[in-house]
């Protein structure tokens, strides 16, 4: 049905030239009994929800007065900024009006996740239609006064975006940063075994690397267990000045595409919206008859192949049903409808007039009663109670959450006699008690490691588990299983993506992944964190299990890997978050590591970013201090300074936030005792990295008073920080004595080499502690200049140890506390 500028239809250069500057309106049009599984009321009756749909979305785009144009539209009527989206909708409602038709008609289980950006007019218009919007806000009732409302609040200040924000009902996809829609989609069926999602994917998202991964996602779905997605690849041809690549493949080639990512496309394609829905009709209910099937057979225990999962390709023009020609241009069907197609509709009175005709060509007179409320034909369309997708507790995953059942940690923990008296590899001490968290949340926990679960010493969580697989099984593969617990694919985006779709429906986790690689989610990240802030501020939405990260093979020990795996960044960007979200906890040794993370999975509603080592590294704590150290999340360790001995202030802070810089401290400390007994040193160990922050700034952040006692007010704190060392200055600019504080980090030097050299090269390592010492105690440096003289050269003795035998020098390598050394 797309129309140009002829007055029969004709598409030629010359007839729509011929009309200069004209815009011409788009024209009611009259359904035909094309054939199909709908009947002709049926149809109708689709049409008219459809129809209603875009209305209320148009409506939403433009107006904040007149909402039922019982008057002229004049131009207080029109927003004066116009800010929606058209270009997408219509695609998004006819996909919400023939889900409505297979929910009542099968008592589906199903969820709308609109993946095209700025598409929240369509699902906003949706909930509406189904009452769920005025169930929720009471200040948006289902009759003139409240469409008014609904209008009015849309892209303007004080309302709601344009996306499918969380003000969205049913939502839980905002879709503005494109890709994540089929990872989100995927992960709310796992473990949801009656769970349909119907998955609208643009065309332009489907360009993006993320979401040419996420086709793959359909071989991790068991269909004896989880849900089903159906995806629609909606093929609207343009994006916001280009056409997409997939709208211009051809169509063979398109469809072997998708059949080579394991699916069963059916095509539904035109513009005659009788033909349309009669296609769409019987697209969906071929897809649905095969989703079915498929998991009937896997239910009753059939062991066949993995099925080719259905979905649909959905081929209309950009902007369908608005205006055709806008100032001589064509719109509909082009680039040009995917914003604003009428943009000067509050200054332009031809603009205006077009908007009113546009409106109107929906018949909005036949859609809504006198009082402005759906007439009953549309309600007879809309399913009922929770299975409305709008109303559907799936999208609002904090009402169906259930606690995790978690064994004691404390059970799990190591035996520490003396601090730093055995080793042990923290995230291994970790996948202990993960392994029985597995086995003990069968439906309710996962765990997602992009190839990196073993890796990162977490490979005993296999012994109650496999490693999810639906694809084929070699002779030689290990550990992989049609029910297994673990997803491992080698795509952060994906791991990330189907995580949070499993925790926004309701559910917990864990996301394992080398330090340096988890900056490719960082958009993700980003956009999870401002959900989670959003949400919180609607009343109607209940908290999530927390995003919980587990970041290891890090900076400081990459033994394997070189300059370009070595980055502790992500924490900068996690702490640009709002402070009433995220978290980040940097453990020194495995009791605090389980300790931690004990904490982070009973946690609802933030991120909370784990970083530990997995090499064999001293255990400090025994399970009592370590329950301890970390309930206050920052302490004095008394037993490794002397400076809290006597009672007297210290002469100078050592301070330290991660396992590495934890060690390092701990080996100048002891260095510093032993030759410089006289010398008073505070040993402060920072797990709960919020700490640092002012009270008033973050929940967990310390009084100035606190922070003082603990740091002096005027003595030289010398931080050793696991990342990047200005992160340390920005967490404490505001405290009394930032001017005193002096932070080692990582200054983006690296490369292959020995754990001792890596420390080496950014001045992080015991020597240079020491050194600092001895440059920032006041007077220290005159009495202490032979010291410091001894630290340049054992610097140099430990790299040149280095450079001729491969190794660090037995000095560091077989360094124990409390034994100083060199």
């Amino acid at each position: 049905m797309t129309r140009t500028a002829g007055a029969e239809g004709d598409t030629s250069a010359d007839n729509v030239g011929a009309h200069g500057g004209a815009s011409i309106a788009p024209t009611p049009y009259v359904l035909t009994d094309a054939p199909g599984p709908l009947a002709h009321e049926e149809l109708v009756a689709l049409d008219a929800f459809w129809r209603a749909a875009n209305y209320l979305a148009v409506g939403q785009i433009y107006l904040m007065a007149n909402p039922l144009l019982r008057e002229p539209l004049i131009p207080e009527h029109i927003k004066p900024r116009l800010l929606g989206h058209f270009g997408t909708v219509p695609g998004l409602n006819l996909v919400w009006t023939h889900a409505n038709r297979a929910i009542r008609a099968r008592d589906l289980d199903a969820v709308f996740v609109a993946g095209p950006g700025h598409g929240g007019p369509g699902p906003n218009a949706c909930a509406w239609l189904e009452g769920t919007y005025s169930e929720l806000y009471s200040d948006i009732s289902r009759d003139a006064a409240g469409m008014g409302a609904l209008f009015a609040q849309f892209s303007f200040p004080g309302g709601v975006p344009s996306h499918c924000a969380p003000e969205t009902p049913g939502s839980f996809h905002e879709g503005g940063e494109l890709g994540y829609s089929l990872l989100h989609a995927f992960g709310a069926v796992l473990d949801n075994p009656d769970l349909t999602v119907f998955c609208v994917v643009g065309d332009g998202e489907a360009e993006t690397g993320p979401l040419a991964g996420s086709w793959h996602a359909n071989k991790f779905v068991n269909p004896a267990r989880d849900g089903a997605v159906l995806p629609i690849l909606a093929l609207n041809q343009y994006k916001i000045a280009n056409p997409t690549l997939f709208a211009r493949i051809p169509e063979d080639e398109l469809m072997s595409l998708l059949r080579g990512y394991g699916y069963d496309p059916v095509l539904v394609a035109g513009d005659d919206p009788s033909r349309v829905h009669q296609d769409m009709a019987t697209a969906l209910d071929r897809c649905l008859d095969r989703i079915a099937a498929v998991q009937r057979a896997a239910r009753d225990g059939a062991d066949g192949a993995r099925p080719a999962w259905p979905m649909i390709v959905l081929r209309t023009p950009k902007g369908w049903t608005c205006p055709p020609v806008v100032n001589g241009d064509q719109v509909e069907g082009t680039f040009r409808a995917h914003q604003v197609p009428l943009p000067a509709a509050r200054t332009d009175d031809t603009h205006r007039a077009v908007l009113e005709q546009w409106l109107r060509s929906y018949r909005p007179d036949e859609l809504f009663d006198a009082d402005g409320a759906p007439v009953a034909a549309l309600l007879d369309q809309v399913p009922v109670g929770a299975r409305r997708m709008s109303a559907n507790p799936v999208a609002n995953g904090g009402e169906l959450i259930r606690d995790l059942r978690l064994p004691d940690w404390r059970e799990f923990g190591v035996e520490v006699e003396a601090p730093g008296a055995i080793k042990r590899e923290a995230t291994r001490v970790l996948g202990g008690w993960l392994r029985e968290v597995t086995r003990r949340n069968p439906d309710n926990f996962l765990t997602f490691a992009p190839d990196e679960l073993a890796s990162n010493r977490l490979q005993d969580i296999l012994e109650v588990t496999g490693r999810d697989w639906q694809a084929e099984i070699g002779e030689f593969d290990v550990d992989l299983s049609r029910t297994g617990r673990v997803i491992e694919v080698l795509s952060e985006h994906m791991c990330e993506g189907l995580l949070e779709g499993y925790l926004l429906t309701g559910r917990h986790g864990v996301f394992t992944c080398y330090e340096a690689f988890i900056h490719i989610v960082d958009a993700m990240f980003n956009q999870h964190a401002k959900w989670l802030d959003a949400s919180a501020a609607v009343p109607w939405r209940r908290p999530l299990a927390s995003l919980n990260y587990l970041l290891s093979s890090h900076v400081w020990r990459q033994d394997h890997n070189g300059f370009t795996h070595q980055d502790p960044g992500f924490l900068d960007v996690v702490l640009n978050k709002k402070p009433e979200i995220v978290r980040v906890y940097l453990p020194p040794d495995a009791n605090t590591l389980l300790s931690v993370y004990d904490h982070c999975l009973r946690s609802r509603h933030y991120v909370n970013v784990v970083v530990a080592g997995k090499q064999p590294q001293e255990a400090w704590l025994s399970v009592p201090e370590a329950a301890v150290h970390c309930a206050r999340g920052v302490g004095i360790w008394e037993w490794a300074g002397n400076g809290d001995v006597t009672g007297t202030a210290p002469d100078v802070v050592l301070a330290c936030a991660g396992d590495v810089p934890t060690l390092e401290t701990l080996a100048a400390a002891a260095i510093l005792r032993n030759r410089l007994p006289d010398l008073r040193v505070r040993v402060v160990n920072v797990v709960d990295l919020m700490r640092l922050l002012p009270a008033e700034e973050h929940p967990h952040g310390l009084p100035d008073s606190e922070f003082d006692t603990l740091f002096t007010r005027d003595r030289p704190v010398i931080f050793a920080f696991h990342g990047y060392p200005w992160l340390i200055h920005r967490l404490t600019y505001r405290r009394t004595n930032h001017a005193g504080l002096h932070v080692r980090g990582y200054k983006e030097k690296g490369t292959t080499t020995t754990p001792f050299d890596m420390v080496m090269l950014n001045d992080l390592d015991r020597y240079h502690l020491v050194m600092d010492v001895v440059d920032r105690v006041p007077g220290l440096g005159e009495r202490a200049a032979a010291l410091r003289q001894d630290m340049v050269d054992a610097r140099w003795r430990a790299r040149a140890w280095t450079r001729e035998h491969g190794a660090d020098i037995p000095a560091v390598a077989d360094w124990t506390w409390p034994e100083p050394g060199l």
